[in-house]
């Protein structure tokens, strides 16, 4: 084998620890970005969190906020300004009048110093606190109610404290009563109880089979106490026995008050409970009838009251803290210049970090020259680089938020006048040719990351959509034929529901081309149902 020297010239990219940073943090959603900064200040002792100081007006953010019209078009020469001092206040002690200009270059694998430290300790104006000093309106109840929906939230009884206070009620003996507390504490979200009896009581670790069985029968009766609390429905095991309890209750209700024929309907309903419930989804009333329910017009009213149940009795009750969205921009319409609406884009102030390094540590750093422990001092001053690279990769997080969500709204600006019906067609390279920025940015910008308008609270990947040819030779987006078609549906008439074919010629008579499988899959993301269990009986 000949051996020999050679040259070979080739590009690869390196991503240094800030860039590797600076990309998790984007893609990290409010609540994860919110653990990740607990989780730096237990680790790193130069970053702390500054305390609130006086309301700014405008939610505190003043030249950050963006106003887009829909007669302006942004351009290079229009766009925020999106260095620090206009989003945080960089002011510290040492260095109160720094200017932040370098601050707004886009982070580089060529041009990033590594965390083991640049050599310097002194202030800089990234050690300043970076965030929003005011407080964004917590509500919209008044001046008199400072509750925000969480508080609301907190401040709601779930539904096994509900059911807690009813069983105090209940003349038990003990062991009855601890089962009961226990079959409550085992009911799901929806009410509920998924496991079965023998399965719980084999959790509780009985000794022996006769201990087993014990066990089972004291959870037996405790079922039928659980059953006869409110919401009625609750403990049961499926559906089937969910609609069933409720449908008792009613029947109860009507014999107490001899009203003869709502039992006889009742009484029917129960019949078509106890069947099959697939039978009750496809609404297969011939084949009810034959099985000898009732006769046709009792099986189709019956049907109709069954549906008026409710299939989830733990549902009002359920925790709104886990469904609540905080938004990360706020997008408010401030009024009309020439009759064309014009919108401000910010920052939600609620959940942009107020964070800081630690002045007092960083200045005893600075005057500390190292001395015997020389390893010590290294590791200190990377600890103190690495909270000047978090403040800094957190601020662009925020101002790449902030710069996608102006351009949404400018380029779809139409939906922010008229509605969903006005949505046009979107893709992600739309916004990163316009930003100068890659697809996958924009992919991570938009993930998790929510809008308010005024037409509700949107996650901004919502704005973004393919579109269907017109006749025009122009696009529809696909998010504009969705709401088109709910607006079809809920306008039809109940005897006679619209299908699918009907839906697509309707939309190619508005001038958009959607064949009746999209109508389909489009019906089908609403979470509505074919025409034939819309129909009315």
């Amino acid at each position: 084998m000949k051996q020999g020297l050679s040259l070979r010239v080739s590009q690869h990219l390196a991503l240094t620890p800030q860039l590797q940073q600076s990309i998790r943090l984007l893609q990290l959603s409010t609540l994860e970005l919110s653990q990740e900064v607990e989780q730096m200040l237990d680790e790193n002792p130069f970053l702390e969190l500054t305390e609130d100081r006086a309301e700014r007006e405008d939610f505190g953010l003043n030249a950050a906020d963006t106003t887009v019209s829909e007669g302006d078009r942004l351009s290079e020469s229009s766009e925020v300004d999106y260095a620090p001092n206009s989003v945080a206040d960089y002011a510290t002690s040492t260095s109160a009048s720094s200017t932040n200009e370098d601050e707004t270059t886009p982070l580089s694998s060529s041009d990033e110093p590594n965390w083991e430290g640049d050599g310097t300790t002194e202030m800089t104006p990234d050690d300043g606190e970076w965030g929003v000093d005011a407080k964004a309106k917590a509500n919209n109840l008044g001046d008199d109610e400072e509750k925000d929906a969480t508080e609301l939230a907190r401040s709601a009884e779930s539904l096994q404290a509900f059911l807690h206070r009813q069983a105090l009620s209940l003349r038990t003996n003990a062991t009855d009563a601890a089962a009961l507390r226990f079959l409550i504490e085992s009911l799901n979200d929806d009410g509920y109880l998924e496991d079965p009896l023998e399965e719980l009581a084999r959790s509780l670790n009985p000794g022996d089979e006769e201990q087993l069985q014990d066990l089972v029968h004291h959870f037996t009766v405790a079922l039928g106490l659980l059953h006869s609390l409110e919401p009625v429905g609750v403990g049961a095991r499926d559906l089937g026995e969910c609609l069933r309890l409720q449908v008792k209750a009613l029947l109860a209700q009507a014999q107490a008050d001899y009203e003869d024929e709502r039992a006889e309907l009742l009484q029917v309903a129960l019949g078509i409970c106890s069947k099959p419930m697939d039978l009750l989804a496809r609404r297969d009333i011939k084949r009810l009838v034959q099985m000898g329910v009732g006769s046709d017009a009792l099986v189709r009213e019956a049907i109709a009251l069954i549906a008026r149940l409710e299939p989830k009795p733990g549902r009002r009750f359920i925790d709104v803290e886990r469904n609540i969205v905080v938004p990360d921009v706020l997008v408010v319409a401030i009024g009309k210049a020439g009759g064309i609406p014009k919108f401000r884009v910010q920052l939600n102030p609620e959940v942009m970090p107020r964070l800081k390094v630690h002045d007092i540590y960083a200045n005893v750093l600075r005057n500390h020259r190292g001395g015997r422990d020389g390893a010590g001092h290294a590791a200190l001053q990377q600890r103190l680089q690495e909270a000047r690279w978090f403040i800094k990769n957190i601020q662009q997080r925020f101002d790449t938020i902030l710069r996608v969500s102006t351009a949404i709204v400018e380029r779809q600006k139409n939906f922010f006048t008229h509605g969903e019906l006005a949505m046009r067609p979107l893709v992600l390279r739309e916004i990163a040719d316009e930003l100068g920025l890659h697809e996958s940015t924009i992919s991570r910008v938009t993930t998790a990351k929510y809008m308010a308008t005024p037409f509700g609270t949107f996650e901004l990947k919502y704005f973004f959509g393919s579109g269907l040819g017109t006749e025009s030779g122009g696009n529809a987006s696909s998010t504009a034929v969705r709401a088109l078609i709910k607006q079809f549906i809920a306008s039809e008439s109940s005897k006679k529901p619209l299908s699918d074919n009907q839906i697509s010629d309707m939309l190619k008579e508005q001038g958009i081309e959607c064949a009746r499988r999209t109508v389909a899959k489009y019906r089908e993301g609403l979470k509505i149902a074919p025409a034939s269990l819309r129909k009315a009986l």
